[in-house]
């Protein structure tokens, strides 16, 4: 396996420099640069454009094909189910069999259906279409973070940073897009909200063009590589997921809602069903650690490692929480403020289009600030004031006065909106490719893009749950009876308002908990972006310091070139953890290893054996052999 200079450890807080073969990178003009940054942003792009331009249209599309409000939001949250439930399965694909051609093939399938719901006559025919337009999704941004991994690798300088920077914001510019001319083609064009679904087509196959041309070709998988897949695990996982999401999606609609049969049923098998998938990983990734296992078609390499989430010291795992919960806020709060602006306080598609153009041009603000602070800022300032900030928009919705003027509530709101958007999606993906393998670039984005396509989801459903109880209950206050078929014209305005501002209270307390989580987990991790070439590499603040290694403190038979090192403190990865996980991986010709020692830094007298620590076998008691005088040799 190849080792890229600079990589972060399993612990998350120091740098790795491990002398293997070299990854360098392919050079490039500038052109060539910017369409491969185009093509996998776009797709990002249209990702978020499907959702916000849906929304949007949705009173217009209620009132077209006759649906009741209640059941409007599952628009929006089949497309999220589906393609939040299939990421990791393409992810992993895309990294087995070929980042492009996954891409191409899902921005095909993208592009086929999309043009379907354009067509879609009813209310059913569009939810099937929108969930298998989900599966497009599904494979291309997992794919397009890939392929930015392996186009600009750690060592690539701040190209790196400003194409993930880039990346992130699609997200924003993807919802402004959505709802801007979402409004627009919803009022004006003569085919109305279907004209979206034409022009997300028509952009599909837009950046699917310059892709083809622009992203370099699948590499011929290595050999010996295991490209088996796990089908049952696929199976187990989306199975598990989508009937879960169903019922948090349907569960306040049904006909006795949370106390339905079907209702309880599909919740007891989906848990059943993820459990089991976990139980399943967890079996894979034993045996493939078990020297000497006798092969099996049946237990192929797993489709997610189960210690992936215990990378940087559970950093993994908690950034993907940060992820779901940033954007259970954003698409809550956009789809609250959407409808609250249409369907109380009467305003056209374009006029509410109008009110959240403050959100491009912050978004765009936003993606400067990530390119010029990356590589200079520790990611705890970054992530914390992305979810900080984007939770105060919520907060002017909540507290809104209908007969205030727009500046007063709409407007900060709106520019408050994208900060964690842009920031928790370029510093997380950023963090998340550091600590993760070469081949698990795809799964590790695939996994970071289900955590925000299920926080949509769950963003939507929990408030709307919220909006449902909420108007009931006002509504019996001041004596009218609302049922899930009542027209929401004949509900008290009083009441619609507190329904809207309790949906709002909601999405705010999500990024709340995320902020939380940043302060708690992320204290001393540092710095994750890259400088440019020619400037010092950056590396996470008082967490690593460079070691020389020179010729005359190797053994004989080791290499004579200095290769550099990056020393981790004592609450990092140990070396016996780190030379078991090497060692595992190894398929047992003897290769160069530099053992990554608990101490800040070591004097050149200090050295490792680095043979005898690749060739004897691994122990708790002692995994490599240190040569030194006394302590009195630390800095």
């Amino acid at each position: 396996m190849r080792s890229q200079p600079g990589r972060l450890d399993a612990s998350g807080e120091t740098i790795l420099g491990l002398p293997t073969e070299k990854y360098e990178p392919k050079k490039r003009s500038l052109g060539s640069t910017i369409a491969v940054i185009v093509s996998c942003t776009m797709a990002l792009v249209i990702n978020l454009f499907n959702t916000t331009s849906t929304s949007i249209a949705l009173p217009t599309i209620g009132r077209d094909l006759n649906i009741v409000q209640a059941k409007l939001q599952w628009l929006v949250s089949a497309y999220s189910l589906s393609s939040g439930c299939l990421l990791v399965l393409l992810g992993r694909l895309a990294d087995l069999y070929g980042r492009k051609w996954v891409f191409m093939l899902g921005s095909a399938s993208l592009a086929a259906f999309t043009l379907g719901c354009g067509f879609a006559p009813n209310e059913l025919a569009l939810d099937v279409l929108r969930g298998f337009q989900g599966v497009g999704a599904a494979a291309t941004i997992p794919a397009s973070l890939g392929i930015l991994a392996h186009t600009f690798p750690v060592g690539s300088g701040k190209v790196r940073s400003i194409a993930f920077a880039t990346f992130a914001a699609g997200a924003p510019v993807g919802a402004f897009m959505g709802n801007c001319l979402g409004a627009v083609l919803d009022q004006l064009a003569k085919t109305s909200w279907r004209s979206n679904f034409f022009l997300s087509c028509g952009l599909t196959v837009f950046y699917m063009i310059i892709g083809w041309f622009s992203i370099d070709k699948d590499e011929p998988a290595p050999p010996g590589m295991d490209r088996r897949v796990d089908w049952i695990g696929g199976f187990l996982i989306t199975a598990g997921l989508v009937l879960i999401i169903y019922v948090l999606s349907d569960g306040e609609t049904a006909p006795d809602r949370w106390a339905t049969s079907y209702i309880i049923a599909c919740l007891v098998i989906g848990c059943l069903l993820v459990g089991l998938f976990l139980v399943w990983q967890w079996y894979l990734e034993k045996v493939q650690n078990t020297p000497n296992m006798p092969y099996s078609v049946w237990t192929p390499p797993p489709l997610m490692k189960l210690s992936l989430w215990s990378r940087g010291k559970g950093r993994f795992s908690v950034i993907m929480v940060i992820a779901l919960l940033t954007w259970c806020t954003f698409l809550g709060w956009n789809f609250w403020a959407t409808l609250y602006y249409q369907n109380y306080a009467k305003l056209t598609p374009i006029s509410t289009m109008l009110r959240f153009i403050p959100m491009f041009v912050t978004g765009v603000i936003c993606d400067i600030i990530i390119i010029l602070t990356i590589h200079r800022v520790s990611v705890i300032w970054i992530l914390g004031a992305g979810t900080l900030i984007t939770g105060c928009a919520p907060i002017f919705f909540a507290v809104i006065n209908p007969r205030s003027p727009y500046w007063a509530f709409g407007f900060p709101s709106a520019i408050c909106s994208v900060f964690g958007a842009d920031f928790v999606f370029a510093a997380g993906t950023l963090f998340v490719s550091k600590i993760v393998e070469d081949d698990e670039q795809s799964l590790s984005g695939a996994l970071f893009q289900t955590m925000t396509q299920i926080g949509t989801a769950i963003g939507v459903i929990v408030t709307t749950i919220v909006f449902n109880r909420v108007i009931v209950q006002d509504s019996a206050k001041l004596g009218a009876t609302v049922t899930p078929n009542t027209n929401f014209d004949e509900v008290p305005q009083r009441a619609q308002l507190y329904a809207y501002q309790a949906a709002q209270w909601a999405a705010f307390a999500f990024c709340m908990i995320a902020t939380i989580f940043v302060i708690i987990w992320f204290r001393g991790v540092g710095i994750i972006g890259e400088k440019s070439k020619g400037e010092e590499k950056s590396v996470p603040e008082e967490k690593a310091k460079p070691l020389d290694v020179y010729q005359d403190s190797m053994p004989p038979s080791m290499p004579p070139t200095p290769t550099t090192a990056y020393m981790p403190d004592q609450n990092l990865e140990s070396a016996t953890e780190f030379s078991e996980r090497q060692h595992s991986k190894s398929s047992g010709s003897l290769a160069s290893l530099t053992a990554v020692l608990p101490w800040p830094r070591l004097s050149p007298t200090f050295h490792v054996d680095l043979e005898k620590a690749y060739t004897t076998p691994m122990s708790s008691a002692s995994s490599v052999q240190l040569q030194s005088a006394s302590p009195n040799h630390y800095d």
